[in-house]
């Protein structure tokens, strides 16, 4: 639980807890992905691919540094209040699906289920990486793999 609310005078703070998403006591990374979801709805849904690619890129590194800044001021590892890894991990697996609520209850559900269980690629990348760029990365194989997942699906119906 996030405790530090002194932390919120900066901006890295907003961004690694996600506006705010991560603040929620229960699931704060399944709150994380349904903000982040809805932000791309909303913002990036009908943006060209180069556009949705580079706002994920900037998204990552930001988020890396982020993560940074809250692992050094609280000492917490990997809490599960910063939730902006959700955000780039669900970005991902939004990526290329139309914009449908069928098509994003479907990518919600695959990057949540993936970045949850973490088995596979997800498992290693969470045991081999840490710091910021630890936090960030396994969820964006998560992201990954729910796009794989979903465009296959998708595809296949």
């Amino acid at each position: 639980m996030f405790t530090d609310r002194h932390l919120l005078k900066h901006p890295y703070a907003w961004i690694a807890l996600g506006f705010g998403s991560g603040l929620v006591k229960k699931a704060p990374g399944t709150a994380g992905s349904a903000v982040a979801a809805l932000l791309w709805w909303l913002l990036m849904a009908e943006q060209v691919l180069w556009i949705q690619l580079l706002v994920i890129a900037v998204g990552f590194e930001l988020g890396v540094r982020a993560s940074n800044w809250m692992i050094a001021k609280t000492g917490v590892k990997d809490p599960g209040y910063i939730v902006w890894d959700e955000f780039i991990g669900q970005w991902i697996a939004l990526l290329l699906l139309p914009k449908t609520w069928v098509a994003y209850v479907m990518a919600f559900a695959l990057f949540r289920v993936f970045d949850i269980v973490k088995r596979g690629p997800v498992g290693w990348a969470d045991k081999r990486f840490s710091g910021g760029f630890g936090v960030m990365f396994d969820d964006v194989i998560a992201g990954l793999l729910a796009l794989a997942a979903a465009q296959l699906i998708f595809h296949i119906i």
